[in-house]
């Protein structure tokens, strides 16, 4: 990254490189009050580049954003009827645990179902059911965790419920899901987080309701689902985006568990898809999985109705998932995942 031109220094008595190095290494919740030091800073420290020169030296953080549902009470202290959710953002390797401030328009809980995305250290948030009439959504958000602020986006192009997503440099990938009628899709749209703009990619070849959505490399994977008339009956085989060419192909037998892919596949030996309750006995029921990078975090409870449980596990050198250790988890943060995403920072 070359550092722009200015006529004053970054860091007073240092080269520009130097400084900028030095930068680099600042932790990333002290970005929000380093940009009032000067507009040299706040312009470097809200470029994007200046995140890929932190991510390139190993700087940025890698945790986990879970879409949770928090502990509402009545006033008789009896647990609410209706869940309510809320973000939480886990650090496996600090063991820290924190909630994420509500998105202002829905400040009493997320919509229903949201789905969430992360790329370039930003948080997105799409789609859902209202919280209070259960009408499906188009709202989009995006989070800033430098900045700790929310900011509304351009809405998704037409409502879906249940469908795939996966995000990859800067920008969001979404297909499949049903419509508001029921009906299953086979349509696809990538929106560009720089830009706040959707733009409509060619559609799968067949349709694809409760499908899940996997990034490897230069790909998006939507993983199984089902057809409009084939309800609950869950494909073996997956539809994979090439971001390079802007085409689909078919793989067939590529999700051979049977069960619905939401939330927990993975990607195992030799690169073929599992389910993440393969791992532990614990999180047979309601499992969800986050691939961290160098670590992996799954939940889920050991049967119906058992408490929820977190466990981590760290990947081998040769990429595969390791033993996975149960996490110390505070009560206020032990409620049912719904879903999550791993975030950069």
């Amino acid at each position: 990254m070359e550092p722009q031109r200015f006529t004053t220094e970054l860091i007073p008595g240092l080269p520009d490189e130097i400084a900028l190095e030095c930068l680099t290494r600042m932790h990333y919740g002290a970005h929000s009050v380093a940009a009032n030091v000067c507009k040299r800073w706040q312009q470097l420290l809200h470029d994007r580049q200046f995140y890929y020169e932190r991510k390139k030296y190993g700087f940025t953080k890698k945790v986990a954003c879970l879409v949770q549902a928090l502990p509402v009470f009545s006033g008789s202290e009896k647990p609410a009827k209706t869940p309510k959710y809320g973000l939480i953002m886990f650090d496996p390797v600090l063991d820290i645990w924190e909630q994420i401030d509500p998105v202002p328009k829905y400040p009493d809980g997320l919509p229903l179902f949201c789905q969430v995305a992360s790329s370039e250290g930003k948080l997105v948030v799409m789609g859902g059911w209202d919280p209070v009439s259960w009408e499906p959504l188009r709202d989009v958000f995006v989070y800033e965790f430098t900045t700790r602020n929310w900011s509304k986006r351009v809405d998704m192009p037409s409502t879906r419920s249940f469908f795939a997503t996966g995000a990859c440099d800067g920008k969001v990938y979404v297909a499949g899901g049903h419509d508001d009628s029921k009906n299953a899709l086979k349509s696809a749209w990538v929106y560009d987080i720089e830009l706040d703009e959707w733009s409509e990619l060619t559609q799968m070849s067949e349709e694809r309701d409760e499908c899940e959505g996997v990034v490897i490399g230069s790909e998006f994977w939507v993983v199984s689902g089902y057809d409009t008339d084939s309800q609950g009956r869950f494909k073996d085989s997956a539809e994979v985006y090439d971001l390079v060419t802007g085409t689909w192909r078919v793989v067939p037998e590529a999700w051979r568990v049977n069960r619905c892919p939401r939330s927990c596949v993975a990607v195992g030996q030799n690169g073929n898809f599992t389910s993440w309750d393969g791992l532990e006995p614990g999180v047979q029921v309601g499992t969800c999985g986050i691939d961290l990078g160098d670590r992996v975090l799954v939940t889920g409870s050991s049967y119906q109705g058992a408490p929820q449980a977190v466990f981590v596990g760290e990947k081998t050198n040769q990429g595969q998932n390791g033993k996975l250790v149960k996490a110390n988890v505070p009560d206020e943060f032990s409620g049912f995942v719904q879903s999550g995403c791993l975030v950069e920072i």
